[in-house]
């Protein structure tokens, strides 16, 4: 019976799924094992089912021979090193579900709100104490309604976020690698350039994978050519955006503040400067956090690792023809 190796705790119904028909060795540990107990466990693998926390990389791969396959329980698979799985005709296969983009849309889109209607700065203003009267100048902010949202990559999520934002009356731009003229009509928003994109929103809310060609697609050039008072909304991947030119456009007012569940580094270090700031709300990647998101996203991991080892199609396979 072939063996597949789950590092790291993943929701039901994932882990019954293998072991009805694998055996499977399953370390159900908060996070993933110290690399050396990684590659030694890889070793006698015929699949890997993990988390977007565990790194496979080159070195990794090369330590199982048998290895067949590697469920990403993510969208994103900038911790696996795709080139070298696919040299070794290893399948990556990733989990773009609904429930998670659904959920990660309703996550930025409490960042927009947080981030407009200074939230996380109001609740500490009262847990410290120091609402003692009120005033009309107490903690004046921005709206969200009506205003113009930038969209940078209109996948699945950009599209859940662009639905939302039309029950806010928002005008709707977006950039992309390529334009979708269907979602364009189906939801009424407009292509533009980025510059004209960044230039025009009054929020600019990421969803674009990392990967070369988007590493610090948002850096100081770029934050620059933002109004300051548009906010930065990132919900995507931490590398896309330059932290530290985000930090100097919050200290600075080239913009008038950020909501970021993802940072260029996980966990954010406790000494980062963009902790120091009030202009920004901070989450620890918790976009897909919610318990059907989880759950769909276990049972596609697991139904794409098992459909690999059949030699069947998998539902979601970024790299291997199938």
């Amino acid at each position: 019976m072939p063996t597949a190796l789950v590092p790291q705790f993943v929701h039901e119904p994932g882990p019954s799924l293998l072991r009805e028909a694998l055996d499977v060795e399953y370390w159900e540990a908060d996070r993933p094992p110290p690399r050396a107990e990684l590659i030694a466990a890889i070793a006698d693998a015929d699949a890997l089912m993990c988390q977007s926390n565990c790194r496979v990389d080159a070195a990794v791969i090369g330590a199982a021979p048998k290895l067949k396959v590697i469920s990403n329980v993510a969208v994103g698979y900038d911790n696996v090193d795709v080139s070298a799985a696919t040299d070794r005709g290893i399948a990556v296969c990733n989990t773009p579900v609904a429930a998670l983009h659904e959920a990660t849309a309703d996550l930025t889109f409490a960042l927009i709100l947080a981030s407009a209607r200074r939230l996380g700065e109001a609740e500490r203003y009262l847990r410290a104490g120091r609402w003692t009267h009120w005033s009309p100048q107490l903690l004046v902010s921005a709206d969200v309604h009506g205003r113009t949202l930038g969209i940078v990559g209109l996948g699945r999520i950009g599209q859940a976020v662009a639905r939302r934002a039309g029950g806010f009356g928002m005008r709707v731009l977006y950039t992309s690698r390529r334009r979708n003229e269907a979602a364009e009509d189906a939801l009424g928003v407009r292509y533009v350039p980025l510059d004209a994109l960044l230039e025009e929103a009054d929020f600019v809310s990421l969803h674009v994978p990392a990967t070369s060609a988007t590493r610090g697609l948002i850096g100081g050039r770029e934050l620059r050519l933002m109004k300051p008072t548009a906010f930065l909304i990132n919900a995507a991947r931490g590398a896309v955006v330059d932290q530290r030119a985000l930090y100097e456009a919050l200290r600075d007012g080239w913009i008038a503040g950020a909501g970021l569940d993802v940072f260029d580094g996980e966990p954010i270090a406790m000494d980062d400067p963009l902790l120091t700031l009030d202009n920004v709300v901070l989450v620890p990647h918790v976009g897909g956090a919610t318990l059907p998101a989880r759950q769909a996203m276990a049972e596609a991991a697991a139904r794409n690792l098992l459909a690999v080892l059949r030699g069947e199609r998998p539902f979601s396979c970024v790299n291997l023809a199938s």
